[in-house]
């Protein structure tokens, strides 16, 4: 891995009061790191391929038109990769966060899971 990370900006989510939506690029060779989000999301892969490792090492595979939720907490640690050759964009929707929280909570990966060789999110 090269160590790069994928970008995250807000979007608007007028007239949903509680919810916010966030697009997320992740280039070719881009990696989260090992992480966990506060609240429960819920992705759809508009572009590319996510490749996602979850903390039991399964690994999941999400293409472009799918969706997944990610459940909250640090007992739900994982990472994603874009391990293909075009941009990964997601469009993920979740609770509103507190002005200022991370979208994302950098974590270690669990014991003998795979390594990562990324310093952590950038969500």
């Amino acid at each position: 891995m090269s160590g790069r990370q994928a970008t995250a900006r807000r979007l608007g989510a007028a007239g949903h009061a509680g919810l916010e939506g966030r697009e997320i690029v992740m280039a070719p060779g881009d990696c989260t790191g090992w992480h966990y989000h506060r609240v429960r999301l819920i992705a759809v892969v508009r572009s590319g391929t996510l490749t996602r490792i979850l903390h039991d090492d399964s690994v999941e595979v999400h293409r472009a038109g799918t969706s997944f939720t990610e459940p909250p907490g640090a007992r739900h640690i994982h990472l994603g990769r874009n391990l293909g050759s075009e941009p990964v964009v997601l469009y993920v929707t979740c609770e509103a966060l507190p002005e200022g929280a991370a979208f994302s909570i950098p974590a270690q990966g669990p014991p003998g899971a795979t390594a990562c060789a990324c310093s952590g999110p950038a969500l």
